[in-house]
């Protein structure tokens, strides 16, 4: 047994790893995977550039995830009330000044990262840099911030979903094929599914917080079919892929991960508040298996 000095002292990691909140961390994961399967597939893959891409959309999203925790306090949208897993500025575990600190310091190493990958992919690559920090800061924090404007799910669905995959094969191809663009569509569909679970179950508390997301200004019929739409949409990318000539019958493997999709599925068109946590989880886990699998078939 750890003495109590042992457990004062790991406190802070442990907030610190709430406050990463590594659950979301697939969906940084994802879209490298699909863009550097397509790249492989034009024989135009580099190990380094994709490592250096992996380490960086991973410090992009935990930037993210730390400047949506700092903020969301910071304009009180995170309350009391809150419904979601812990937000460790709200929850009092680490000081607001703290985790703002932690936010610069994580997206100064992003950008550390980024002046490889500038040299490897040039100045397009230093553009989507800038403008992934920015969005990723900007989401939640600023004089406008967009996920308070309703625009929250046209970001992600841009920043972490198409940009993500396409920045990833541009860095190894020096291009972006038809291929890598039409991948990124329902890589971009389900890593907006993730945010339409957070926005659907906090929508009453956002409301009163003056948050308006596009759940609150649709409301949660609309919302629920939202989602329903993206998720539907992710699986017919697909056989579009194959249809079209981009991709082979191999990727219909991304089917396979259809019977992740029905207990979220079915959470989000009944339930509501806490009830929808386990959907949030849900999500993820089939962005992350759906984009694995779609990138094998790509290969195949």
């Amino acid at each position: 047994m750890g003495s109590p000095t042992s457990s004062v002292r790991h406190e802070p990691l442990r907030a610190w790893m709430l406050a990463a909140r590594p659950q979301t961390l697939p969906a940084a994961v994802a879209p490298v995977l699909v863009g550097s399967a397509v790249a492989l597939t034009a024989g135009s893959f580099r190990p380094l550039p994709f490592v250096a891409a992996l380490f960086a959309a991973l410090l992009i999203q935990i930037g993210t995830n730390l400047a949506n925790d700092y903020f969301d306090f910071h304009k009180g949208a995170d309350t009391a009330e809150r419904l979601g897993p812990v937000r460790v500025t709200q929850a009092g575990l680490l000081a607001p000044a703290t985790v703002r600190q932690g936010m610069i310091i994580v997206f100064g190493l992003a950008a550390l990262v980024g002046v490889y990958l500038v040299a490897v992919g040039g100045w397009p690559i230093l553009v989507i840099g800038v403008l992934s920090i920015a969005a990723g800061v900007l989401y939640t924090g600023g004089p406008w911030p967009l996920g308070y404007h309703g625009l929250g799910d046209l970001f992600t669905f841009i920043f972490f979903g198409i940009v993500a995959v396409t920045a990833t094969a541009y860095l190894h191809a020096g291009v972006v094929s038809p291929l890598a663009w039409a991948a990124s569509v329902p890589v971009a569909m389900l890593v907006t599914a993730i945010i339409v679970v957070n926005n659907l179950r906090d929508i009453a508390t956002d409301r009163a917080a003056g948050k308006h997301t596009l759940a609150v200004l649709l409301g949660v019929q609309a919302t629920r079919a939202e989602y329903a739409l993206l998720v539907v949409g992710a699986f017919v990318a697909p056989p579009l892929l194959w249809l079209a000539g981009l991709a082979g019958p191999w990727a219909l493997l991304a089917w396979l991960a259809a019977p992740l999709a029905i207990t979220p599925l079915r959470t989000m068109l009944t339930g509501e508040g806490r009830e929808l946590n386990p959907a949030l989880k849900g999500t993820a886990r089939l962005h992350l298996a759906f984009a694995s699998l779609l990138a094998l078939g790509i290969l195949l």
